[in-house]
């Protein structure tokens, strides 16, 4: 067995259901009151000192009355750089018959990373091709068959939310064990519809698909995360970022990212959308969402809620409008 293992990704939740997992497997048969210690780097000893002399003093000390023993390591993001000096240390040299697992939330980029034997990384790329990636892998965790339409809905119905996907594959597993399961099995216990990242909806406009910018500014208000005024303000950022693009003598990522204050991939795309687009359609863009804004601050009305959806009418029809108006103008720059 492998004397270091770190689960690392930017999500939390994520993170410790995925640790849940590889403690369980690090333990094997093993009783863990003999051979689990469970550290929280937050927690003091009740001397009031840091706890990672505690962690030290476990995993130097050989186990008693198991084969082995797991000392693991929660939120290492935590760890002081002597601290983490301390752990370097002992992962380059570890004790026999010792395993050491490591929580980190935050970047892979960690030197604890860096240097453990083995990673378990649980962060999801962006799309809906990797999502439902994560969805198969995390239902053969759990040893829960689904077919391909399932794991499709349940990507879908998660959306940005990928952290259900995990609680979701214990409860099927209870419920059904390792049965293959179809979409009757599954869908009633999806809950309600998640969120979806913004770049969603910016990358269906930078590649003017007005049927896919519809389709992702209604799952946004589906979700219930994100009001019409949200969206506007999201949309207003997202042009206006081009505004400051255009004329400002931008010719890199780097430097657009150094104007922004962004990271340079995002800044990356911007700068290329604002090359594409020029002044005049960047000012369309703009005046269609300022007018958008108004609408829903009272300018118009579609009626109530949906009484069947609890969807509000009038964000629905204003948002799928602009948001259509807006592809439009970015595939009318291809064209040219």
């Amino acid at each position: 067995m492998l004397a270091s293992t770190v689960v690392v990704g930017t999500d939390a939740t994520m993170v410790y259901d995925a640790l849940h997992n590889v403690i369980n497997a690090a333990l094997g048969d093993l009783d863990p009151s003999f051979a689990l210690q469970d550290f929280t780097v937050k927690d003091v000893t009740t001397s009031g000192e840091s706890v990672v002399s505690a962690i030290l003093e476990a995993l130097n000390t050989p186990p008693f009355l198991v084969d082995r023993r797991v000392v693991v390591v929660r939120d290492a993001q935590g760890l002081l750089a002597d601290e983490v000096a301390s752990l370097l240390a002992w992962m380059d040299r570890p004790a026999p018959d010792i395993v050491l697992v490591i929580a980190v939330v935050g970047a892979k980029s960690n030197k604890l990373v860096k240097a453990a034997q083995d990673v378990v990384e649980v962060n999801v790329g962006t799309g809906s091709k990797n999502r439902v990636a994560f969805v198969n892998d995390k239902m053969k965790e759990y040893r829960v068959i689904i077919d391909p339409p399932s794991a499709a809905r349940i990507s879908d119905q998660v959306g940005d939310d990928v952290a259900r996907v995990d609680s979701l594959a214990r409860l099927l597993a209870s419920i059904y064990g390792s049965a293959p399961l179809n979409l009757s099995h599954v869908e009633p216990y999806l809950g309600d519809a998640g969120g979806v990242p913004e770049w969603d909806l910016t990358d269906a406009l930078e590649t003017g698909n007005a049927t896919k910018a519809i389709t992702v500014a209604r799952r946004m208000l589906d979700s219930k995360g994100r009001a019409g005024v949200q969206i506007i303000f999201m949309l207003q950022r997202y042009y206006l970022r081009m505004a400051r693009l255009e004329g400002a003598d931008v010719s890199s990522g780097e430097e657009a990212a150094r104007l922004l204050g962004m990271n340079p991939f995002g800044a990356r795309k911007l700068l290329a959308m604002a090359n594409r687009m020029g002044p005049e359609r960047i000012g369309d863009a703009i005046h269609l969402i300022a007018n958008a804004d108004v609408d829903l601050k009272g300018g118009v009305s579609y009626g109530g809620k949906d009484l069947d959806t609890d969807q509000d009418l009038t964000d629905l029809t204003v948002i799928e409008v602009l948001v259509a108006r807006l592809a439009r103008l970015s595939a009318a720059t291809r064209r040219n």
